[in-house]
């Protein structure tokens, strides 16, 4: 698809990921894709594009990443997704993992992030441990936040403990992979190069939980974790959920089931961090992100 401007995009398919940064990450990482029953269009008004009286897109499919990657070894999980965001055509994608690090870390721009993040010897704990110690230096605290952060409610800082794995090892393994790829259009780093040329893909920072606050939703209390059967709480939990997002989508009651019984809340992220991303895309100001002076150094979350 060819475009000189966000508005003109295309999509047929959105996409969402709830990434993991785990060394079988093929396990607990799910991608769920999203059919649109016509071509989008954000130069649509937004009643059509978010109509809700009936669904807009229908789940097509919902799956750990490791089964179509052929394996669970992030390596190979990884090196697929690759592969596929920059292959897939009239694509919109929301990855559930930081795209960006604080301005306070003072690493440059978002090109120099990944080239920092990609020469990096050591594992992403020790990464995470020495953006720690760069904020205490800097700032005299632990962690910063980055500005959509904080305007987005995410749950953790962009390295804290619980997400330096996803961090590091999607900007490391995916973004620095995709950044030059002519096929892709990460945003909202990329907002200038929109109309250079031709993309098949457009890749964006979800946030599952954001998306949840954004629509009134309970953002808790719906993961089990351990790997154990979700419990009655869980379960009632994700019924709240659904029962919302089944007017954005068409469900069949096979992968209702596959979301109700997945124990982690993973593949309801997958949903979620593809609706989400692309409503929050669909009524962003794209022009106002652009000229952000930190979002296209940080990253932005489209929830």
């Amino acid at each position: 698809m060819r475009f000189g401007r966000i508005a003109d995009a295309t999509i047929r398919t959105v996409i969402g990921v709830d990434f993991s940064g785990a060394a079988q990450s093929g396990k607990t990482a799910w991608i769920a894709e999203l059919s649109a029953p016509e071509p989008l269009r954000l130069a649509a008004p937004a009643s059509a594009r978010l109509a809700s009286r009936s669904p807009r897109f229908r789940l097509v499919s919902l799956q750990p990443l490791g089964r179509p990657a052929g394996g669970d070894d992030r390596d190979r999980v990884n090196r697929y997704l690759v592969d596929r965001i920059a292959s897939q055509s009239e694509t919109f994608w929301g990855c559930d993992f930081p795209f960006g690090l604080p301005i306070e870390l003072a690493l440059g721009d978002w090109q120099g992030q990944l080239s920092y993040v990609s020469e990096f010897v050591g594992s992403a704990k020790e990464f995470g441990l020495s953006l720690v110690e760069t904020t205490e230096r800097v700032l005299g605290t632990k962690h910063v936040r980055r500005t959509t952060d904080r305007e987005t409610q995410t749950p953790f800082d962009c390295y804290h403990y619980r997400i330096i794995y996803q961090t590091y090892h999607g900007m490391r393994e995916v973004l620095a992979e995709l950044a030059d790829h002519p096929n892709v259009l990460v945003l909202p780093f990329q907002y200038p190069t929109a109309g250079r040329g031709t993309a098949s893909s457009i890749l964006v920072e979800a946030c599952p939980s954001s998306t949840l606050k954004r629509l009134g939703l309970p953002h808790q209390r719906y993961k089990q974790s351990g790997g154990k059967p979700p419990e009655a709480v869980h379960r009632r939990t994700r019924r709240t959920i659904l029962k919302t997002v089944s007017n954005y989508v068409d469900i069949s009651s096979h992968r209702r089931r596959v979301i109700m019984q997945d124990p982690g809340g993973d593949a309801l992220d997958a949903v979620l961090a593809g609706l989400g991303a692309w409503l929050g895309f669909s009524r962003a100001d794209h022009a106002a992100i652009e000229s952000h002076p930190r979002y296209a150094r940080e990253g932005f979350v489209y929830c």
